[in-house]
């Protein structure tokens, strides 16, 4: 089985980084209702569109999602 990107995401955390994906990171961490066994981006894009107001842009995601496939690569 994959690693989830919420487990990936967390490795991102860092409350002293104040760039874009270590806020989604550190903010998903406290998002109890995140996902967190989700591995494809659509499902996890969906979630986000709807419920994550503290995302800036969905193009955070989608470099934190790139990131995380080029980890599984």
């Amino acid at each position: 089985m994959s690693e989830s990107f919420y487990r990936y995401l967390m490795t991102l955390r860092n409350p002293a980084d104040h760039r874009e994906v270590a806020n989604f990171a550190n903010n998903a961490f406290l998002d109890h209702a995140f996902p967190k066994q989700a591995t494809d981006y659509h499902e996890l894009s969906e979630y986000l569109e709807l419920n994550a107001g503290y995302l800036p842009s969905m193009s955070v995601f989608d470099e934190a999602y790139a990131m995380y496939k080029d980890a599984r690569a």
